[in-house]
């Protein structure tokens, strides 16, 4: 749906967080005349008060009755479409839509693709890969937007003018926006799935609708070009007969040998380097590296510049060294497959990791499992599922294989991890859980962590290269 196709309906917004106020703006600037009516928190009223908008009527809570009073309502992210409210308002006739699927709406070519958009989801690694899409792009001289769930709404930057128009938009999408891009009937020229874990239960209600929502930007928005990883089986078995496939993770393509990184049987760069300062997974790289071979440029042109690519806040981000401790914000590790991967790369180091956070019931005994060929040297358990995580692995301790402390809240994990590496060592920041309960969110998480190693929070908190540069 366009934003001109809002005219004349009754449309309310759900949400006035970053994505809620982008949304307003977007219409606003297209349909100045069009009453619209708000629901958001009752710390957000005052707020959304003084923004100075006479036709905005500011309501409040919202209910399943107030919601179906209306043709469309524009719903932030983070709001399921599963909740009680929302599911009862859909079935009287209420359309909710999203942000990046009004933005989508208003981007369609003539044959109905958004032209250079590379759309990046998974569930461990969409951040880290569409930020390194984004620094080999302009490596490679394209003007290029970052944006989307990394940091910056898509619909920010709905107006951009002819001179500052990019060549390609590298965007991240979260399993809660997939399906508003196959909503908006607008294709994607190039969509990207790293792989799929079962991740946001307590939104998607449940990991099959999870797995479907998430794949909807293949299966549904059928992009022109799908980049998928042919190590993942649900993503292997995948038939998508209204895309072009191209494979990585295997031999037919990008793939590694050890530490060396191959495009089918020619070696490209080492990525030993990448491993060794925690950088990023190298298989954001190669797949990174698919999606600039899909985009007809040289790949091998480029890749060796992933060496200069600086790690976002929060993922896998070295903070730096105090008293012969390096010590590791990775707080975005929400699963325990995120926790693995980010062990990986410190595989030579002595490390002690922090475990644990808000509890949604994810089973964690594969992760028990790979610790066999991952273990750290100590383990810190913390939060509301740090007491099952620790009986979990409280028999692997037993046979030495690691040290395993209980932390009482991420501060006394800290100390406990800071004593027992005794001045040689990575301290991780790796919980594999979310940041709900004693932090608003993953950042405030991170921000929290840095502190208490002795780092300033506000240093290390910005995103480079959002925007388009």
């Amino acid at each position: 749906m366009r934003i001109s196709q809002l005219d004349g309906r009754r449309v309310a917004l759900w949400g006035w967080g970053r994505e809620g106020q982008a949304a307003w703006r977007a219409i606003r600037s297209r349909l100045p005349t069009l009453p619209l009516t708000l629901f958001c928190t009752p710390d957000e009223v005052a707020t959304a008060r003084s923004c100075g908008d006479a036709l905005l009527n500011v309501a409040g809570e919202a209910s399943a009755g107030r919601l179906a009073a209306f043709d469309v309502v524009m719903k932030s992210p983070g709001i399921s479409p599963y909740a009680p409210e929302a599911a009862a308002a859909a079935a009287r006739g209420t359309r909710f839509i999203g942000g990046t699927g009004l933005w989508f709406a208003e981007q369609g070519d003539a044959a109905g693709i958004a032209a250079n958009t590379v759309c990046v989801t998974g569930t461990k690694g969409k951040s880290t890969t569409t930020a390194l899409l984004a620094h080999l792009l302009r490596a490679a001289g394209r003007r290029t937007a970052l944006a989307g769930n990394i940091g910056l709404p898509l619909l920010e930057l709905l107006d951009v003018a002819p001179a500052e128009a990019p060549e390609s938009w590298v965007i991240e999408l979260s399993s809660y926006q997939t399906a508003d891009v196959a909503a908006s009937g607008v294709r994607p020229d190039i969509a990207v799935v790293l792989n799929v874990f079962p991740e946001h239960l307590d939104w998607h209600g449940s990991e099959a609708r999870y797995v479907e929502d998430k794949l909807q930007l293949v299966t549904e928005a059928r992009p022109r070009v799908a980049v998928l990883n042919a190590a993942d089986p649900r993503l292997a078995a995948l038939q998508l007969p209204d895309s072009e496939i191209r494979w990585f993770g295997d031999e037919s393509g990008w793939h590694l040998r050890g530490e060396f990184l191959f495009d089918r049987d020619t070696q490209v760069m080492d990525t030993s380097s990448l491993r060794r300062r925690g950088r990023t997974n190298p298989g954001n790289v190669w797949a990174a590296l698919r999606v600039v071979d899909a985009m007809d440029l040289n790949p091998g042109a480029v890749a060796t510049r992933a060496n200069a690519y600086l790690p976002l806040p929060n993922r896998l981000q070295t903070l730096g060294t105090r008293d012969g401790l390096t010590w590791v914000n990775d707080s975005i590790s929400t699963t325990p497959y995120a926790s693995l991967a980010a062990l990986e790369c410190f595989a030579e180091r002595r490390v002690a990791i922090l475990l644990g956070g808000h509890d949604r019931g994810v089973d964690w005994s594969e992760f028990a499992k790979a610790l066999a060929c991952h273990a750290p040297q100590v383990v810190v358990t913390m939060g509301a599922n740090g007491p099952r995580i620790h009986q979990l692995l409280a028999p692997m301790a037993d046979n030495g294989e690691f040290v395993l402390l209980r932390g009482e809240g991420l501060a006394d994990a800290v100390n406990k991890a800071r004593a027992a590496l005794d001045g040689d060592g990575v301290v991780l920041l790796s919980p594999g859980a979310p940041s709900f309960g004693p932090y608003r969110d993953y950042v405030a998480r991170g921000r929290h962590f840095a502190s208490l190693a002795g780092f300033d929070p506000d240093a290390i908190s910005a995103i480079p290269g959002l925007g388009i540069a």
